[in-house]
């Protein structure tokens, strides 16, 4: 319930500002993107270290029960809302202001589509987790930590740098 008070909280801000200064839209909807990547980021980072602490928690223990509660908050609290959010603003950037053309641009777009896939892949370890159904190492769970990090790096890169139009 938090979640969607949040999101229709977000979607309202962005409405508001469409309709108060729409010449200053861009740069209020640059922002609002911006803080939702940011909040998607924190939960890409966050939620696989929690997988490696939660491997090592014997299933049923409270320890384990704990974990549960904190992977699928995080994810539905957190990490869904800001992805959804992120994309529809990152779209609506991509389309008002660069009319979806720049080779940087399209590359960006195919990082982003594998950053929602490892979001995916973590949602549905959330899931897993909650049956205690995880076959998967602390070994693991570090190594797709990285991944997050190494496709957010690249995307700024290309955000920034822009080094093929």
């Amino acid at each position: 319930m938090r979640a969607g008070m949040a999101l229709v909280v977000f979607v309202a801000l962005i409405a508001v500002v469409l309709h108060v200064d729409p010449a200053d839209a861009y740069l209020w909807i640059k922002a609002l993107h911006i803080i939702a990547v940011i909040s998607w980021m924190a939960g890409l980072f966050y939620l696989p270290r929690l997988f490696i602490y939660h491997t090592d928690a014997a299933p049923g223990s409270e320890t384990s029960e704990t974990f549960k509660i904190m992977e699928q908050r995080l994810l539905k609290v957190i990490m869904n809302p800001a992805m959804m959010i992120s994309w529809v603003l990152g779209l609506y950037l991509a389309w008002s202001v660069y009319g979806f053309s720049g080779g940087w641009l399209h590359a960006k777009i195919g990082l982003v589509v594998l950053m929602t896939a490892a979001h995916v892949y973590f949602s549905r370890s959330v899931k897993r987790f909650a049956r205690d159904e995880n076959k998967r190492s602390a070994r693991h769970w570090r190594l797709m930590n990285e991944v997050p990090t190494v496709l957010m790096i690249a995307i700024v890169i290309l955000v920034v740098v822009k080094p093929f139009a």
